[in-house]
């Protein structure tokens, strides 16, 4: 009898259509496929064999889930567990992973794309600009009931200044706010807000960060919502431009335009060469 089988599938932010190809593969080709429908979009899961048990795992804790593994470990089935957004991400998958090695079933994840490549696609918004910020936070508030380690607090993380992106902080924005500004971001600091993003109801929203909590209070925001700040997300940033598409910037498929050279030189980059880095 064949080995039974659990795949964790990033279901993405919402849409059906945005899972990847492999993705869906997997829900379609699954013996039982698991998925919460108060976070997952159902036509994420609409492509199940007719003949598979879909189970809405919305009201189920681990063990009601366990049930459905040792059935896919006693029978060699195949499991498609559908998370929302990308299953490494605030998933809740390491107990999972943990109870398939105690089973003996094989397992592996497909990523998805996650709340936060979602919501800075959706505003045209990029990240890293050069010379703004090139680093990217991803975090959550601290003092909700999940606890957090003790050093990783957004005030101390809103210190580097770098783009930040903060899940399940929803319900708490005043307090948000207040870290996020006691950690040194500017109050005119750009924020996006994401309420259900790429769902048919979903709301995008472009404030300061003084005015973040106002707005997420005025529009009801308590869940299912991604906050992100950062100076990077500003709409335009003039003189800010990628060395990569230069033409003074030389690597292993283009030479470097003289003189385009020496104005990247005088900007004190220099022009490095692609060829020669790891």
């Amino acid at each position: 009898m064949k080995r039974g089988k659990v795949i964790f599938v990033g279901a993405g932010p919402g849409a059906d259509d945005l899972i990847t190809m492999r993705g869906s593969r997997a829900i379609a080709e699954a013996d039982i496929v698991i998925w919460a429908s108060s976070l997952v979009h159902p036509g994420i899961v609409a492509g199940a064999r007719p003949d598979a048990l879909v189970v809405d795992s919305a009201s189920e804790a681990l063990e009601d889930t366990a049930i459905h593994y040792r059935r896919a470990a006693e029978e060699g089935l195949t499991v498609a567990r559908v998370h929302t957004g990308d299953p490494s991400i605030y998933g809740a998958t390491g107990e999972q992973y943990e109870m398939c090695r105690q089973l003996g079933l094989d397992y592996e994840t497909i990523p998805g794309v996650s709340a936060y490549s979602a919501t800075a696609a959706r505003m045209n918004a990029e990240i890293t600009i050069p010379e703004v910020s090139q680093s990217f936070i991803l975090t959550r508030l601290e003092g909700g009931r999940t606890p957090m380690p003790p050093k990783e607090t957004v005030r101390s993380f809103a210190a580097h200044g770098a783009t930040m992106a903060l899940y399940l902080s929803a319900a708490r924005n005043k307090v948000l706010q207040e870290e996020l500004l006691a950690g040194g971001y500017d109050p005119a600091t750009p924020c996006i807000i994401g309420y259900r993003v790429s769902w048919p109801d979903e709301m995008m929203i472009r404030c300061r960060l003084d005015e973040l909590s106002e707005r997420m209070r005025e529009h009801k925001l308590w869940k299912h919502t991604i906050v992100m700040v950062g100076p990077a997300l500003a709409e335009g940033h003039s003189g800010t431009r990628s060395h990569l598409y230069h033409p003074g910037f030389r690597h292993e498929y283009r030479a470097a335009e003289p003189e385009a050279q020496q104005e990247l030189r005088a900007h004190g980059a220099g022009a490095v060469d692609l060829s020669k880095e790891n």
